[in-house]
């Protein structure tokens, strides 16, 4: 049993082509799931790095890039086999600070060798020994109850989004436009998200538009707690919102929740030192048709270039795409990133900040350029 064998007990599907043949893994293959109790998870079957060739480079660069994203790295291993294919992977997990199960597979057919378990025990990491069968429940059992052990308290209790920011029994309004961009019959992650929190925090939400919010905050009782804005709509809600009620908007909370608010704050002020002709990377984390007035690829460019009065060069990147060479940028702006792990989005900022590139979000940055920021930042007791 392989990678892609591992992947198809686990998730009990056939997820992945499973072959004799090595090398049968070429792209990433993504699988989510429900894996009690750990909860929802994203398992993500790569190609080997020990692939050789132009093709096989390319296969590489994927994998490494997955490695990115990774909260845990499951390491199948063979039980007669520790190469530098093995160690190198050991460091790179490393390297990123991210837990590495090793997995010693088809054990049943061999039992690991004497030296391959003082490797083991060398590189003192967490292991498990699964048998190639296919009786899947007793390896997807004994890979998760490892798993529950060395996944880190953070993925258990990931970092509020809202919760922290209210109490039970308090009123928190949301502001949603509904217009093109609006997906069709249902409410975009970072609002359903905001909504869960509240209703697991037991505070009340009122769900809005933003021409009926003035009504709606003065036919409350008792004062909102928070009004939580789409960024699209900022300027209107600013003017709309009494100065004692504290407002923030969805896209930053999730600056806060899944990334380094601190330094996308820092970073949003190179938009006033942007020359003729510098270069802005505009990084959106999910794939989508962008129609009508798209907020990426026409207002923020739009404001950009009304703000700084400059010619400003505009690049674009979508999903697990991101720019190994950056240094050509002097700001990168990234959308709220709700399709991706806090992980990932930690490891584009440490790779904006090991080169010295700004780098914010559209909340910070629609903030800004609204003239909105620091208000938007109350809540948070945010030292300006």
């Amino acid at each position: 049993m392989g990678k892609s064998s591992l992947l198809n007990c686990l998730t009990q599907q056939e997820t992945a082509i499973v072959s004799e043949q090595p090398g049968t893994t070429t792209d990433p293959v993504e699988k989510p799931m429900e894996l009690l109790p750990i909860g929802p998870v994203l398992f993500i079957d790569t190609a080997g790095l020990d692939d050789l060739g132009p093709l096989g480079k390319l296969r590489v660069d994927k994998t490494l890039k997955v490695f990115d994203r990774a909260d845990v790295i499951l390491l199948v291993v063979e039980p007669n086999q520790w190469t530098e294919y093995e160690r190198f992977i050991v460091q790179e997990a490393q390297k990123r600070n991210t837990p590495l199960l090793l997995v010693v597979n088809k054990i049943d057919i061999q039992p690991t060798t004497d030296s391959v378990k003082k490797k083991i025990i060398e590189s003192r990491l967490p292991f498990v020994e699964v048998c190639s069968t296919k009786a899947g429940w007793q390896t997807t059992e004994t890979v998760k109850n490892k798993l529950i052990e060395i996944l880190p308290e953070s993925f258990f209790t990931p970092p509020p989004i809202i919760s922290d920011l209210i109490e039970e029994g308090d009123w928190v309004v949301l502001v949603i436009p509904v217009d093109k961009e609006a997906p069709k019959g249902r409410i975009i992650l970072p609002q359903q998200a905001v909504l869960r929190e509240i209703l697991d925090r037991r505070a009340h939400a009122v769900v809005t538009s933003e021409k009926k919010l003035p009504r709606i905050l003065a036919s409350l009782t008792i004062k909102a707690k928070l009004v939580v804005t789409d960024s699209q709509v900022l300027e209107e809600v600013l003017h709309a919102t009494p100065p004692d009620i504290p407002l923030t908007s969805f896209s930053i909370l999730f600056a806060r929740c899944k990334g380094d608010l601190d330094y996308f704050v820092q970073s949003v002020s190179t938009v006033d030192t942007l020359e003729e002709g510098n270069r802005v990377l505009i990084a959106e984390a999910c794939t989508h048709h962008p129609i009508g007035d798209d907020i990426g690829r026409k207002k923020i460019p739009r404001w950009l270039q009304e703000r700084t009065g400059k010619h400003i060069i505009f690049d674009w990147c979508t999903g697990k795409d991101f720019p190994d060479h950056l240094v050509d940028y002097q700001l990168i702006i990234h959308c709220g990133a709700c399709m991706f792990n806090r992980k990932e989005m930690l490891a584009r900022i440490y790779k904006a900040k090991s080169l010295g590139i700004p780098m914010t979000n559209y909340g910070v940055l629609i903030a800004f350029l609204k003239r909105g920021l620091s208000r938007a930042l109350e809540v948070f007791s945010f030292q300006k």
